[in-house]
């Protein structure tokens, strides 16, 4: 395991956010890089120096340094001096800080890169952790034992962290950033059974298997979606050369595939060709007991 240590703000709701993280193992907040080793909690809210701080603890096998960072960059305001939201003081200033020397280019090169795309000066601190105080019990985790207290985080980007926690790693990859899985390898290839395909994010209902066909391709495909609100598409030149249209869910905005116009004509002439990692299959049998038999009728 390795460790981390980030300032964003308020720290109750910094901690709930990232102990959501995929591939983050333990979390305790704290009072890091002021100028004394032990501090309470009312003097670092008179300005004693210290910033409120999470101690990260994360499987770098799961999610790397960099990754987790990009996902620290969603819940802040890396421009803001002394301020996130409506908390403003020193002990609210953005910041990360290492143990490990190994940490400091990928922290460099990460703040870089952010600061190429931000037209205003970077202001997140970063270097070696200079000393770092756990807080009073009462702090820790303390948006999970008062689920109303106060949390500066979006609560739209605290629910979508809590939608994409049970995910695994290939899941993660295809449905947040637009990956595909390798062909032929998805258990959903060759799934032809009774029953519906939900978006593994969301729950939400996309395909079913009256529409499904083999096409040979390596990935599940399907002639159309349950419902055209259910799909949204996208222009996609990722691939030099190849225009293509991506799909992607309407409720959890997750990345599903692509759409061609090279179906069984028979069919409509479109091949939606999804991702088994995108998806959750939901045998017929199932489906009650599942708050999905509204759609029983439409499975022959």
């Amino acid at each position: 395991m390795r460790e981390i240590y980030l300032a964003g703000g308020c720290f109750w709701g910094v901690e709930a956010y990232l102990s959501l993280v995929r591939g983050v193992v333990g979390t305790q907040v704290g009072y890091a890089n002021g100028p004394s080793d032990v501090v309470t909690y009312e003097q670092v809210c008179q300005s004693s120096g210290h910033a409120e701080a999470v101690r990260v603890t994360y499987d770098p096998t799961v999610i790397s340094l960099d990754q987790l960072l990009d996902r620290f960059f969603e819940i802040i305001d890396p421009v803001s001096v002394n301020q996130q939201g409506h908390d403003v003081g020193v002990q609210y200033r953005t910041g990360i800080w290492w143990t490990s020397t190994e940490d400091a280019p990928v922290v460099a090169a990460v703040l870089r890169g952010l600061q190429a795309v931000t037209p205003e000066p970077v202001a997140v601190e970063s270097g070696p952790l200079i000393n770092f105080c756990p807080a009073e019990e009462r702090h820790q985790s303390y948006l999970a034992k008062n689920p109303q207290g106060y949390c500066h985080v979006s609560p739209i980007t605290m629910a979508h962290a809590k939608a994409t926690s049970h995910l695994t790693g290939l899941e993660y990859a295809v449905t947040q950033e637009s990956d595909t899985e390798e062909p032929f390898t998805g258990p959903l290839d060759h799934e032809f059974a009774p029953g519906i395909y939900v978006d593994i994010v969301s729950g939400q209902p996309l395909f079913v298997s009256s529409d499904k066909y083999d096409s040979g391709c390596g990935w599940p495909a399907f002639s159309r979606p349950i419902d055209a609100d259910v799909l949204t598409e996208h222009s996609d030149d990722t691939i030099p050369g190849r225009h293509r249209i991506e799909v992607r869910s309407s409720d959890a905005d997750s990345h599903l595939g692509h759409v061609f116009t090279d179906g069984p004509a028979e069919l409509g002439g479109l091949r939606y060709c999804i991702n088994s990692a995108a998806l959750r299959f939901v045998p017929l049998d199932e489906m009650d007991a599942t708050g999905l038999g509204q759609f029983r009728s439409r499975i022959q």
